[in-house]
């Protein structure tokens, strides 16, 4: 009877995995790397599920030199060093496919290809089906009727297979040419010469013309004098001895018949132990071999009776230190807006419980007593309280129940941030994947998805219990390997002393949000939509046609082909897939042609319609009836915070249209608002980093940075200092902080390349300890592979060491802005604690609204306005001690655009 036999490449797909799960760091509880051998195992149980082999084997290429190198020693000399994080999981791997009771391959002197080659032909003769599971082209040779390819295509789920038909769609050529091919081409990632200069096409056009390799070498001598007809000619025995090295034959010794590759039962202890041992706990569950740590549903309970209740209320309030984790269910991913639906907890790993708001009949006898049963623990301040993504389920539990959690001591979403900046993935399915290797119930699973999506309060109990219970408990045991870590990588003051108390600070103000008026904003609509109008009329009329001002093709045309708008800029456009670049640097370089400043003026004033002048009235919260943003402190690797749902960090101050949307924004009535700005605060930050003397003077003495700089710079006194001498000036100053070299300096000021070098020169030879600095901290972060803010954030930068020189250059620019402007945004942070806590204190009516970037938004009443310019002045200026003074800017206005 025919068998179905799957030949895993075992190093390829560990590469694979490697590379997957690379950037999510997923490691066990003592931090060794366990991401390749995770993506292999699940990459490995796709194959044994989805196919259903009867028999499988999976090969890895052996450490030792093989009949390759000995014919080539150049053979693979070009491949990078295998991954030490890789190397270290291989034998990881190997007992993962031994404890599945299956054939982990691997011989002296032999690649996996030969391995599976050898197999291959064997199984094929002998009629079974055989399926090579690998995107290596070398294998495609092998392909017939009984041999195809399989490998898994990005985001499939189910294999791609390979056959003849597909090896030729693919490739060009037969499965029979596949290793003519190779010979004349050659193959990089293998360091096969091949023929100099002989692409794939060009291949698979000489095989097509000729034949085989030695056809295409023997008509070379009768081709027209070329420069392909001397490579072939020259190059004759490279693609011989190409041919040798690509060519996967039946020689390597494997098991004799296809028993011993016979797809069997698990070895359950084995896969137990490496399970274990690899802290791979949702797969010990898939395969019911308990003894993990992971979440187990049978402590998982729904509390429906009254007594159950006041049992769960009783174990959370003896929690006493050790805390609990809860979690929210609710209507809506908007806190504002949402309606309660239950409530989950966990105390101990594994160990769970889930609280409905809605059943029927209503738990305690109804919701006001239900919520005042739950008000206890969840209000107790001697029980700390433990969440991800905190500051919604606070929100949501002080919004539909009046409960004011206390205290919110950890969130595990504001932990791993702290632990690993530079990724984005702190959702708590991402890191329970990464870290408890759980892979979570979707949410999808339990409220469906697109037109049949439902809310958690029409979804049932039960099954809203089971996915709230593995949320409380899933953040519990996150909570406590975040500890150890926290603790390991000397982050543990940062997260306990600024972004743990940034949390309800953040709450607070999301809470507060802000009045807005939507009369003044359809009034700048409607004139912004005649704006528009006019500008398309201007714009056509300058083509000479009308056409769509969208289409980049339609655009390309009129710029490029009709009117050579570059040729009269003298602009020598980027090339894209579809044709030179239209995109806002190639429209700022032509600006100069009247079309250009019509499309960027266009473009700017349509992005402010549709970003802030139309949807910005929507989103007034009918609870409120104010305007409510969303403040994240995980989003960006310096430590800035960012603002979403609206983000109110990005309208534009510098223009017209930006100022007049400001205007919409008010304070309550008989109330003013208080603007209080950093001034420069990231100079004097690199002031006090690089110890410059002249720069600190110049902040002590309070001078205008900018115009002593230029002054300096240009060797003229500060009275003659012209307003384009400060603003050249001022880019220096601000650009040295983001990486800004001579090009882009001679780009945005109309300046040679050799005038912008001469200009930073002088600059440095100005302030000789920012150049010192400068250079310092680029070498301290080669070193050590990361840099620190003054304040003790730490950011990882191991691309500052990689081989790839456009990597290296944004982590070397990472290097040295990320001291500049994390240390502005710790500081800041540091003045809102410190703020939120004199105005709690103080027993204030006047409200925290906004944080932009250095700049704080407050209201404030008439009474309160000489004490909260002083307190918020004093927190900003003592937000930290650094050798030069912090000066704060404050402003008042009936609106925001009066009081900035």
């Amino acid at each position: 009877m025919a068998g179905r036999v799957f030949l895993i490449d075992g190093t390829a797909m560990a590469y694979r995995a490697h590379f997957a799960f690379e950037r999510a760091g997923l490691t066990d509880a003592a931090g060794r790397p366990t991401g390749a051998a995770f993506g292999f195992l699940r990459q490995l149980q796709r194959v044994l599920r989805q196919e259903r082999p009867t028999h499988l084997a999976v090969a890895f290429d052996g450490p030792e030199k093989t009949f390759r190198h000995e014919r080539y020693p150049d053979y693979k000399a070009t491949r990078d060093k295998t991954p030490d994080d890789l190397v270290a999981q291989i034998p990881d791997i190997e007992a993962l496919v031994k404890a599945l009771n299956l054939p982990f391959l691997v011989e002296a002197g032999w690649e996996a290809d030969d391995l599976i080659g050898a197999l291959a032909i064997k199984a094929a003769a002998a009629g079974h089906e055989v399926f090579i599971v690998t995107a290596d082209k070398d294998f495609a040779q092998l392909v017939d009727d009984r041999i195809r390819m399989a490998s898994f295509p990005k985001g499939a789920d189910a294999l791609d297979l390979i056959g003849p038909s597909e090896v030729e769609e693919k490739w060009g050529v037969p499965p029979d040419r596949i290793r003519d091919l190779l010979a004349l081409m050659g193959d990089a990632s293998d360091n096969v010469p091949g023929v100099p200069g002989v692409g794939p096409k060009t291949a698979v056009k000489l095989i097509h013309e000729h034949g085989g390799l030695e056809d295409v070498l023997g008509a070379a001598d009768g081709m027209p004098a070329s420069k392909l007809r001397d490579r072939l000619i020259d190059h004759a025995e490279d693609a011989r001895l190409s041919y040798e090295l690509v060519t996967i034959g039946d020689a390597a010794p494997v098991p004799e018949g296809l028993e011993p590759l016979s797809v069997g039962e698990p070895d359950l202890d084995a896969l137990r132990e490496v399970l274990t041992r690899l802290e791979f706990h949702a797969i010990i569950d898939e395969y019911d071999l308990g003894g993990g740590e992971a979440a187990d549903s049978s402590a998982w309970a729904c509390i429906d009776s009254d007594e159950q209740l006041r049992e769960l209320v009783a174990r959370l309030e003896a929690c006493g230190d050790a805390g609990f984790a809860f979690d929210t269910e609710a209507t809506s991913a908007d806190a504002h807006t949402a309606e309660i639906v239950g409530a989950s907890f966990s105390w101990a790993d594994g160990e769970a419980a889930y609280v409905p708001f809605n059943a029927a009949p209503c738990l305690m006898g109804g919701r006001d007593a239900l919520i005042e049963t739950l008000r206890g623990p969840l209000e107790n301040a001697a029980i700390p309280k433990c969440a991800q993504n905190g500051k919604y389920d606070v929100t949501l539990l002080a919004q539909t129940c009046g409960i004011d959690v206390t205290p919110l001591t950890f969130d595990t979403m504001v932990a791993h941030y702290v632990l690993h900046p530079t990724g984005r993935r702190h959702g708590l399915d991402a890191m329970a994947l990464e870290v408890l290797s759980v892979q979570k119930i979707p949410t999808t699973d339990v409220i469906g998805k697109g037109k049949a999506q439902v809310t958690m309060a029409e979804v049932a109990i039960p099954v809203v219990a089971e996915y709230a219970c593995e949320d409380a408990d899933v953040t519990w045991r996150l909570r406590g390997i975040f500890e150890h870590q926290l603790d390991e990588s000397g982050n543990r003051a940062l997260f306990e002393t600024l972004e743990m108390p940034l949390v309800p600070v953040l709450t607070t103000m999301e809470h507060n949000g802000i009045r807005l008026l939507p009369a003044p904003l359809a009034a700048l609509s409607k004139e912004a939509g005649q704006s528009l109008e006019g500008l398309t009329d201007e714009i056509h009329r300058i083509a000479g046609h009308d056409f769509n001002i969208a289409s980049t093709q339609q655009l390309q045309v009129v710029l490029y082909e009709e009117l050579k708008v570059h040729e009269e800029c003298g602009f020598k456009p980027r090339k894209t897939k579809t044709g030179f670049s239209t995109d806002a640097t190639a429209l700022d370089a032509m600006a100069e042609h009247p079309l250009c400043a019509a499309l960027l003026e266009h473009r700017g004033l349509a992005k402010l319609k549709s970003t802030y002048l139309d949807p910005l009235p929507l989103l007034i919260k009918e609870r409120t009836g104010r305007l409510h943003t969303s403040f994240s402190q995980v989003s960006a690797a310096t430590g800035r915070l960012a603002s979403s749902d609206p983000n109110l960090q990005n309208i534009p101050i510098r223009t017209e249209m930006g100022a007049r949307i400001r205007e919409a924004f008010v304070a309550e009535d008989g109330w003013r608002l208080l603007s209080a700005d950093y001034s420069q605060v990231e100079l004097r930050v690199m002031a006090h980093l690089s110890g410059d003397e002249q720069l600190c003077t110049f902040f002590a003495e309070g001078a205008d940075i900018h115009v002593r700089t230029a002054a300096l710079v240009g060797g003229v006194d500060p009275g003659d200092v012209t307003p384009e001498m400060r603003s050249r000036a001022k880019a220096v100053n601000f650009g040295l902080i983001y990486g800004m070299g001579a090009q882009r300096l001679a780009r945005d000021w109309d300046m040679s390349v050799k005038e912008a070098k001469a200009f930073i020169e002088r600059y440095f030879e100005t302030f000789p300890a920012v150049r010192v600095w400068l250079d310092r901290t680029v070498e301290q972060a080669r070193e050590h592979l990361f840099v620190e803010t003054i304040m003790g954030r730490r950011r990882e930068i191991p691309e500052i060491a990689g081989k790839d020189p456009r990597a290296r250059a944004f982590a070397e620019n990472a290097a040295v802005n990320t001291p500049v402007q994390g240390s502005a945004a710790d500081i800041i942070k540091r003045a809102m604690i410190d703020l939120h806590a004199s105005m709690a204190e103080a027993g204030v009516k006047s409200r925290l609204l906004l944080q932009v970037h250095d700049e704080l938004l407050l209201e404030a009443p008439p009474e309160e306005e000489e004490q909260m310019e002083a307190m918020v002045v004093a927190a900003m200026q003592n937000a930290a001690d650094l050798a030069v003074p912090l000066t704060v800017d404050t402003g008042w206005g009936a609106h925001w655009r009066e009081a900035h």
